[in-house]
């Protein structure tokens, strides 16, 4: 986070945490050179945005749905790409 970012700052979370949590906490933040609330704002905000990311919304109607699923349960078409991707050998192979 750069100084402008830091200055930005309004709000306070408080939170408690025993001394093993936290010993954990400074060593992690030490490891990647950050300070510990740098560490740990940026460690809760990717999480909270792979949290929101993760979130998957679908508004489709009966029929949609069933239309939605059945394209999903039908085996794939034959086609070059996946003639390719069937007959490749595997990179552990190689």
């Amino acid at each position: 986070m750069t100084r402008s970012n830091a200055s930005l700052r309004s709000d306070n979370i408080n939170i408690r945490v025993n001394p093993e949590t936290l010993g954990l906490i400074d060593r992690a933040a030490r490891v990647t050179g950050k300070t510990r609330t740098d560490f740990i704002l940026d460690t809760v905000r990717q999480v909270a945005e792979d949290t929101v990311l993760d979130q998957k919304l679908f508004l489709l109607n009966e029929q949609q749905w069933e239309e939605f699923t059945s394209l999903l349960d039908a085996p794939p078409q034959p086609n070059e790409k996946l003639a390719a991707l069937l007959n490749r050998r595997p990179a552990w192979e190689k």
